[in-house]
């Protein structure tokens, strides 16, 4: 048995991975720390926004993508129309809402007239 174990103590060792080999660990480590840190929270606000969004009734306040507040006048299936002031009513497409706020909510904003 010395002779076996002397001779697989002079087999040649494997060749190192490279330096590819020792960093693909970490880059999947980093590319699945991402994953659940940044993309999976925005994907679930996306959904919630999309949820409201196919909730929304008339009266409800709403504000768009470029900052403008108002209360749902009418709601089609892509366009809705709110009212931002008296007599004034703005048509929006229903992607362009960034915030939904429901009757009577304490945080809503005021719109008055």
């Amino acid at each position: 048995m010395t002779p076996l174990f002397s001779f697989l103590a002079q087999q040649a060792p494997a060749p190192d991975a490279g330096p590819m080999g020792s960093m693909l660990v970490p880059m999947v480590l980093m590319m699945a720390m991402m994953y659940f840190l940044m993309i999976r929270p925005q994907q679930k606000r996306q959904k919630e926004l999309e949820k409201q969004i196919e909730a929304i009734k008339v009266g409800d306040l709403v504000v768009t993508t470029g900052g403008m507040h108002g209360m749902v006048a009418n709601k089609g299936d892509k366009v809705v129309t709110l009212r931002v002031a008296d007599n004034v009513r703005i048509k929006f497409d229903s992607n362009a809402i960034a915030r939904v706020y429901p009757k009577g909510a304490a945080d809503a904003p005021v719109i008055e007239g």
